[in-house]
């Protein structure tokens, strides 16, 4: 079991904890001088910061945006590159989906890259960091929850649209999913 906690005493940052099977608990995260903080902005309220596959956590980092792999017993890593316009924190992930079988991560990508133009989309990512983020659909206000069927064929995800709020009209997709 995987899970965040808040660290007032070290400024509201967010901690991924699991419990072992001993059951004792310990922080995955590292607790470092880098100030590690597994939170997202994306929809400005957050979403899933992170995903676990095989003790591997993959997590968005509230300093930057960017989306870290922390394997077991090592520093994170950017799997993401950072935005092209110098911005911190211009890209956003969160909600990740891991796809084993392709090597990749669903998830919702936000960019802020061109200010006043906020652009949501249901993004991949190679879980090595070695292929820059490939749009998989773009034309709705918001994504949320991408989901692999059991076979890994088929992905399912949620969009809304200004001016409606996601409790008021919400649209639930299924796609097949490409090789690459």
């Amino acid at each position: 079991i995987y899970w965040t906690e808040s660290q007032p005493e070290k400024k509201g940052r967010y901690l991924v904890y699991r419990e072992r099977a001993d059951g004792a608990v310990e922080a995955v995260t590292l607790d470092d001088a880098n100030a590690w903080s597994v939170r997202t902005r994306v929809h400005e309220y957050g979403g899933g910061a992170f995903t676990v596959e095989h003790g591997v956590v993959y997590f968005s980092n509230y300093a930057d945006q960017r989306l870290y792999r922390q394997d077991r017993g090592e520093a994170p890593r950017p799997i993401t590159m950072p935005p092209t316009n110098g911005m911190a924190a211009a890209l956003r992930y969160a909600d990740g989906v891991i796809d084993v079988r392709r090597n990749c991560v669903f998830l919702v990508n936000e960019d802020h890259a061109e200010p006043g133009d906020v652009r949501n989309a249901l993004a991949r990512v190679d879980l090595d960091g070695a292929t820059p983020l490939r749009i998989v659909s773009s034309d709705h206000d918001f994504y949320a929850a991408p989901r692999l069927s059991p076979d890994g064929r088929q992905l399912t995800w949620l969009t809304w649209d200004h001016p409606n709020m996601p409790w008021v009209t919400t649209d639930l997709w299924v796609a097949e999913v490409k090789e690459y």
